[in-house]
C-alpha cells in the first residue's frame, strides 16, 4: 500500500463520512488489524465514538472484523474496498444503462447505505422515482420489485451474509463476535414479498400540520412500526460482478477494434451467455457449443450458421487468442480466455501510454520488446531502425522511468561487464503495477486540487441568497474566470474517469496474473 493510496483512502473517508470515522478508517489502513482497546487508546477517541464509527465502516464493507483465539475481536480496514468509492457513479450509470432509472436508484440506495432489505429498497426507490413524476402520477412497487429482481437474477446484487439460526442455552453467554454465513445457493435467491402500494410525494410543513387528524397519523405511524415480512434479510451491491460487466465490454471494444462488430457481437453472446455461470476471477469463461452460440445470437442479427463457424474458426486462430477451442462436440466448443484477453488489453494501456510520454518511436521500440522479448542494445536498433545514439537514449529514458528493464547474463562469474550480456525487456506486471501506482497518485492530485478550489470558493462567505446579486454584479473578464474554473473542474472531473479506466484493467490484470496457477 503505497502513501498516495493511503492519503486517498483518508480523503475519500473523510468527504463521505467525516472526521470520526477517517481518523479510525485511516488509523486501521496504516496499522493493520487491531483490536477495540488499541484503537481506542490511540486515536483519543470516546468509546461510544469509536463504536458508532466502526458500525459505519462495517456496515459499507469498509472494515471487516476477525474473532482471535484468545477471545478478542480484531478490525481490519478495506483499503481497496475504500477506493472503489471513486468508482461508485461508475456503477450507478452503468445500473441505469441496463435498467433505466429504476435500477439506478436501486444500486444507488445501496451504495449510500451499505445494506438494506428488499421492501427498504423498494419502498425508497418508489418515493424518490414519484417525486419525479407529474402531479397525479406515481411509482408502483410492484415495478421496482421486477426491477430488483432483474437485477439479483443478473447478479448485480446479493444477499449479505446472517447470523446462523443456532439453538442457544439461555444460560450461556454471547459469543464476543457473531459469525455470518451465507449458502452460496441463496446468494441471489429474492424473498417473495407481496409489496403492494405506491411511491409517496414529500410533504410540505404546512401540508402536514393541515393534513390528517392525530390519530390517523398515529395509526399509520404504529403500522409502520411493525417488522417488514423480509426482515433480517439484507441486500449490497455485488463490486465483482459490475468488475466482470467492465472486463466484458473492454474485451468486446478490443475484438471490434482489431476485426469487426459481427466479431464482437458474436464474443459478447459468448460472454453473455457465461456471465452468470463463470465466476470474476476465473481464467476462461465455460466451454460453449458452436449451436448454443447460434441460438443465443440477439434477435435480428442475420448471419447464418456456416458464416458463425468462419467467425469463430477466424478468432480462435488470431494471435491474440481471446477466443480458444477446447472441443469438437455440438459443431465445436469454444471459451473467451480472459486472461489473455486482460493481458492484452494491459499491454495495449502500456502501448498507448509509452506513446503520449515518449512519442511513435519509443512506442515502437517498446513494442518489439514485448514481441520479441529480449534484446541488445544493438539488436533493438537493426529492428527498429533507429539510429544508434537515438536508439540508445529512448531505452535510457524508458529505463528511467520503469517501462523497460535491463537483464544482465554473464558469460563468466567474475560478471566483467565485457564479458556479459545486457538485454531490455518488459515485464508487463512490474510495469502495469508502477502505473497503478502512478494513477492512484494522480487522483490524490486531483481531490487535492479540487478541494483548494472549494476552499477559495468558501472563502468569499457568499450565501445562496447572495448569489444572484453577485451574479449580476460580476464583469465579463470575471464571467471569463469562471468559465475557465468551471471547465477545470470538468477537465479535472473526465481525467478522473480516465485514470479509473486505467486503474480498472491494470487492476484487473495483475489480480489474474496473481490468481493464475
Amino acid at each position: 500500500m503505497t502513501q498516495a493510496e493511503i492519503k486517498l483512502c483518508s480523503l475519500l473517508l473523510q468527504e463521505h463520512f467525516g472526521e470520526i470515522v477517517e481518523k479510525i478508517g485511516t488509523y486501521l489502513i496504516r496499522t493493520g488489524p487491531q483490536p477495540l482497546r488499541m484503537i481506542v487508546n490511540e486515536t483519543g477517541l470516546v468509546l461510544d465514538q469509536v463504536k458508532k464509527a466502526l458500525c459505519v465502516l462495517i456496515q459499507h464493507n469498509l472494515v471487516t472484523y476477525q474473532l482471535q483465539k484468545r477471545g478478542f475481536v480484531e478490525y481490519e480496514a478495506q483499503c481497496k474496498r475504500v477506493l472503489r468509492i471513486l468508482r461508485y457513479p461508475r456503477y450507478i450509470y452503468t445500473a441505469k444503462t441496463l435498467y433505466s432509472d429504476t435500477g439506478e436508484l436501486i444500486v444507488e440506495e445501496l451504495l449510500l447505505n451499505g445494506k438494506m432489505t428488499m421492501s427498504a429498497v423498494v419502498r425508497k426507490v418508489a418515493d424518490r422515482l414519484t417525486e419525479t413524476m407529474e402531479d397525479g402520477k406515481t411509482m408502483d412497487y410492484a415495478d421496482v420489485s421486477n426491477t430488483f429482481v432483474r437485477l439479483a437474477d443478473t447478479h448485480f446484487v446479493q444477499r449479505c451474509p446472517l447470523v446462523p439460526e443456532t439453538p442457544q442455552s439461555p444460560d450461556a453467554p454471547p459469543p464476543p463476535a457473531p459469525t455470518l454465513v451465507i449458502n452460496e445457493k441463496d446468494m441471489y435467491v429474492v424473498p417473495r414479498l407481496n409489496l403492494v402500494g405506491k411511491g409517496k410525494r414529500r410533504r410540505s410543513c404546512d401540508e402536514e400540520e393541515e393534513g390528517e387528524p392525530k390519530a390517523k397519523k398515529q395509526k399509520q405511524e404504529g403500522e409502520s412500526s411493525e417488522p417488514p415480512p423480509d426482515d433480517g434479510i439484507y441486500w449490497q451491491v455485488n463490486i465483482d460482478r459490475f468488475h466482470q460487466h467492465f472486463r466484458d465490454q473492454g474485451i468486446v471494444s478490443a475484438v471490434a477494434n482489431r476485426m469487426d462488430q459481427t466479431s464482437s457481437e458474436i464474443v459478447r453472446t459468448m460472454l453473455r451467455m457465461s456471465e452468470v455461470t463463470t465466476s470474476s476471477g476465473a481464467s476462461y469463461t465455460q466451454p460453449l457449443s458452436s449451436n448454443e452460440i447460434f441460438r443465443s445470437l440477439p434477435a435480428g442479427y442475420n448471419i447464418v450458421k456456416q458464416v458463425l463457424d468462419q467467425y469463430l474458426t477466424l478468432l480462435a486462430d488470431d494471435p491474440l487468442e481471446f477466443v480458444g477451442k477446447s472441443g469438437d462436440s455440438g459443431g465445436g466448443m469454444y471459451t473467451v480466455n480472459l486472461h489473455k484477453a486482460l493481458a492484452s488489453l494491459a499491454t495495449a494501456t502500456l502501448e498507448s501510454i509509452v506513446e503520449e510520454r515518449f512519442g511513435s518511436r519509443c512506442a515502437r521500440i517498446f513494442r518489439l520488446l514485448l514481441r520479441k522479448k529480449h534484446l541488445e542494445q544493438k539488436q533493438v536498433e537493426d529492428f527498429a531502425m533507429i539510429p544508434a545514439k537515438e536508439a540508445k537514449e529512448m531505452l535510457y529514458k524508458m529505463l528511467s522511468e520503469n517501462f523497460v528493464s535491463l537483464q544482465e547474463i554473464p558469460k563468466t562469474p567474475d560478471h566483467a561487464p565485457s564479458r556479459t550480456f545486457y538485454l531490455y525487456t518488459v515485464n508487463v506486471p512490474s510495469s502495469a503495477r508502477m502505473l497503478l501506482h502512478r494513477c492512484y497518485k494522480r487522483l490524490l492530485e486531483k481531490s487535492q486540487r479540487v478541494e483548494a478550489i472549494l476552499a477559495s470558493m468558501q472563502a468569499t462567505g457568499a450565501e445562496e441568497a447572495q448569489l444572484q446579486e453577485i451574479e449580476e454584479m460580476i464583469t465579463a473578464p470575471e464571467r471569463q474566470q469562471l468559465e475557465n474554473l468551471k471547465r477545470n473542474v470538468n477537465k479535472i472531473d473526465a481525467s478522473e474517469n480516465q485514470v479509473d479506466e486505467t486503474i480498472f484493467v491494470l487492476e484487473s490484470f495483475i489480480e489474474s496474473t496473481v490468481k493464475k496457477p
